[in-house]
């Protein structure tokens, strides 16, 4: 494939006022290898395929987040032909360069502003991430929700949302998290992996065998930066799960229970209670 110097304008995507769009689209053979006059954010969300990206081709799969400027040729196309057997779904945020102009004031931090002026002049190159703990995704997921199912306030929350999944980007690029000398940072991966693997037996043991920190270590850290022991932190961090299933599924109580990682529906009822104020069952009737 060579270059194309057809261009997507803005105007087939933004409407009104709102100087974005966000989509989940299952790639298929026909969209033409394209440029366009946005910035262009896609996260491969299911499946694997291929990017044409200018003169390369490179091989993509969940989890991928690719960064594509402005008057860049790229297409993604499916492994195959069957988008039901075997689908490439992505999730496109775009936005003009007229929105990132608007934001630029309001970032404090000046490494940040000058990461989001060069997407708006055009000095950073493509690039492509893995979103190795899910941080990314959930930021997607968040986007495309508020986008398809608007209410009030949602075009200043999304611009939130752009300006969290642009922080979390340059964070994933610039960031050197495996430095021993960053332990915040490197305790930040010990949250993000929790918050991923919450209904797994995580221990202290556990962590310290995945961290390489001792357990008198990594109990100062959470007290340090949670203000709770590592106990109490995964005792509300499974409730707060079991809360948002409890909002959002029709799942049983002991199915939320075993969900968040609780085998004994006593002992999650007597949890839930106590930090919640009302049992499970009480709490999805207030909801509703």
């Amino acid at each position: 494939m060579k270059p194309s110097k057809e261009t997507l304008k803005e105007d087939i995507f933004i409407k009104d006022q709102l100087l974005l769009y966000v989509n989940r689209a299952t790639e298929t053979f026909h969209m033409p290898l394209h440029s366009h006059e946005f910035i262009e954010l896609a996260y491969v969300a299911e499946g694997k395929g291929f990017h044409y990206i200018e003169n390369e081709v490179q091989r993509i799969h969940k989890g991928q987040l690719h960064v594509i400027p402005i008057g860049v040729s790229h297409v993604f196309r499916p492994n195959s032909t069957d988008a039901l057997k075997d689908p490439l779904i992505v999730y496109n945020c775009i936005f003009t360069r007229k929105l990132i102009d608007s934001l630029i004031p309001f970032i404090t931090d000046k490494a940040i502003a000058e990461y989001l002026a060069g997407l708006s002049e055009e000095t950073l190159p493509y690039y492509a991430l893995l979103d190795a703990d899910g941080a990314v995704e959930k930021l997607f997921l968040a986007l495309y929700r508020e986008y398809s199912l608007p209410i009030s306030g949602s075009s200043t929350f999304l611009n939130t949302l752009l300006i969290q999944l642009i922080v979390t980007l340059y964070r994933l690029k610039n960031d050197k998290i495996e430095t021993s000398s960053n332990k915040p940072a490197r305790f930040l991966q010990v949250l993000h992996y929790m918050d991923q693997q919450f209904a797994e037996e995580i221990t202290l043991s556990h962590l310290t065998d995945r961290f390489q920190w001792s357990e008198r270590h990594l109990q100062r850290l959470f007290k340090q930066h949670t203000e709770q022991t590592f106990n109490h932190y995964l005792q509300n961090l499974r409730i707060t799960k079991s809360c948002e299933l409890l909002r959002s599924s029709q799942l049983s109580v002991s199915r939320v229970a075993e969900s968040v990682g609780y085998k004994d529906i006593h002992s999650f009822n007597v949890l839930f209670k106590r930090i919640v104020g009302n049992t499970p069952s009480s709490y999805r009737g207030q909801i509703k």
